[in-house]
């Protein structure tokens, strides 16, 4: 039989790295005032970096999440069966604090550090990080009920994952979820149809009744929904197990069958006079759960930072590994032009991001102008940062060719996650309109931005054009809805850029060029003549 099956020009398997070698990645966590927390990081994104951990990612993604609504009896147990892999991955992402732990950490930068565990941790595999974010996210809106706080806070930020049902105040940790939108309403939740009544205890509980089109992780131990109560829109927290061991009136009906994110199970629910409890004032459950949305919105820009990372580095080590027509496919002139382009794409992402983590972490101990910046930057980033993941995605798979449009590279799965995060807590109209809300109602938040903008003012006049002409356009009233998108685009583009001109990233003059300059194409690999590659391809590539 001839030999006609030597392999040979292929990229080897990516495993065996430190994940967390990310130049970008340790500047900013060091910037941002979680320094303190390299060496934690470089152990878990060593663990990241490993065959074992990256073939957990596969499993949990090839062996979906199974309902079973029923016993062989005949009984309702409404379970959500996963695989080994997940729940290794849950137990690892729990027990390094990617949760609420910051919550219970009164170190600065605790925020951010554990916002640089779910960069690197989250590049194994995106799904399980969804119940991660919102166990994170749902603390302070549960404060607004400072005796429910007492009991579930220190559960939720415990280092411990406790799968299965039990009354949650009898388990190690804690997971929770979110279930927000009913299926005539979407992102309006004021027109949520989900009634509360007052049960009559002492103990001030609801009976909840009503459909929810999304409830996201539903194995988890407690959840905050919205539902009608009598004094309007208001937030309940919904545990699965009642304190006296029975199983609350939630019932799961079906699992979305979605277009990734297929390890996460997302379900449709139905309350049937289930018990919830009033979080916050009747009739302010929107100003309630904006604490806990604002969150996720700040990972869902994390998650997309972290999934460029992943693409790149994939793009960059197939790259180095293949040749054509006589050379190693990264050191053609073209190709190299894709790369760059790609990693100052990667490196914008990682960059805001980390600023706005760090926003966060100072906003949560009272920095009241960090909290204004991130009001109105959190929105706008949100909505170009997250548009930009699914053209990322795509471009980074056909820099393997053919190959990565193969299962197996992990392409396919990178490119099905990425246009989620997007739609996650409001698309992009939703946050669009979010940042032109902010304008209006608050003027500090625009103050805030515009002097982050201004720390880099003279730095680069392609930038200081930007953003004469960006106050030119706000100052212009005529179709501003209209307009938003192009608006809150602009507003992004100037942020990113000026933010790796005040760091001095490598970045810097390929971004001001291509994305401020107007010296750019409509694809990736259209950098402008000149620019000088090696620093963007060296900072992803010496890790390989």
């Amino acid at each position: 039989m001839p030999q006609t099956h030597e392999v040979t020009n292929q990229a080897p398997p990516l495993t065996g790295h430190d994940v967390a070698a990310d130049a970008a990645l340790i500047e900013g966590l060091h910037r941002q005032g979680a320094g303190w927390s390299e060496d934690s990081l470089h152990t878990l994104g060593k663990l990241a970096g490993t065959e074992h951990t990256q073939e957990l990612g596969r499993l949990a993604n090839e062996n979906e999440p199974v309902l079973r609504t029923h016993d062989r009896y005949g009984n309702r147990i409404d379970e959500v069966e996963f695989h080994p892999a997940w729940h290794e991955l849950m137990d690892t992402a729990v027990s390094h604090g990617l949760h609420a732990a910051p919550w219970r950490d009164d170190r600065p930068g605790a925020h951010v550090a554990r916002a640089a565990k779910l960069y690197v941790w989250g590049q194994v595999e995106a799904g399980h990080i969804c119940p991660i974010s919102m166990t994170y996210a749902v603390v302070p809106a549960l404060r607004a009920n400072p005796a429910l706080a007492a009991v579930y806070e220190p559960l939720l930020a415990a280092r411990e994952y406790d799968f299965g049902l039990r009354a949650p105040a009898g388990k190690r940790g804690l997971i929770a979820g979110m279930s927000m939108t009913e299926k005539q309403g979407g992102s309006d939740v004021r027109t949520n149809t989900t009634r509360a009544v007052p049960a009559g205890g002492e103990d001030g509980t609801y009976t909840l009744t009503g459909h929810k089109w999304f409830t996201s992780a539903p194995m988890s131990d407690l959840f905050l929904t919205l539902a009608q109560a009598p004094g309007g829109i208001s937030c309940f927290l919904l545990p699965r197990v009642l304190p006296d061991g029975t199983r609350n009136r939630i019932q799961l009906q079906r699992l979305k069958d979605k277009l990734g994110n297929r390890s996460n199970a997302s379900a449709e629910i139905e309350y049937d006079g289930a018990l919830g409890y009033l979080v916050g004032e009747e009739g302010r459950g929107v100003r309630t759960i904006i604490d806990m949305v604002n969150l996720t919105r700040l990972d869902c820009v994390l998650g997309t930072a972290t999934a460029m990372r992943a693409g790149l580095i994939r793009a960059v080590h197939h790259t180095a590994h293949r040749s054509a027509f006589g050379a190693p496919l990264i050191d053609q002139p073209l190709m190299r032009n894709v790369l760059s382009d790609l990693a100052v794409e990667s490196e914008a992402a990682t960059t805001v991001a980390f600023r706005l983590a760090g926003a966060t972490d100072r906003a949560a101990r009272g920095d009241a102008s960090e909290e204004s910046f991130r009001r109105l930057a959190l929105a706008v980033t949100k909505y170009w940062v997250c548009k930009r993941g699914p053209v990322h995605a795509a471009e980074a798979l056909e820099c393997l060719g053919g190959n990565g449009y193969i299962e197996e590279s992990g392409m396919p799965r990178l490119y099905r996650e990425a246009p989620l995060l997007s739609v996650w807590e409001g698309s992009g109209n939703v946050s669009a309109l979010d940042a032109l809300r902010a304008m209006a109602r608050q003027p500090d938040s625009v103050e805030a931005f515009f002097a982050e903008i201004d720390l880099a003012a003279g730095a680069d006049r392609r930038l200081d054009a930007s953003v004469a002409e960006l106050k030119k356009e706000l100052g212009d009233l005529t179709d501003l809805e209209f307009r938003t998108r192009r608006i809150v685009e602009s507003m992004a583009l100037v942020l990113q850029g000026s933010l790796l001109v005040q760091y001095g990233s490598p970045a810097a003059d390929a971004f001001c060029a291509s994305r401020l300059g107007g010296d750019h194409g409509r694809a990736f690999g259209t950098l402008p003549a000149g620019t000088d590659t090696a620093p963007l391809i060296d900072r992803a590539r010496h890790l390989l």
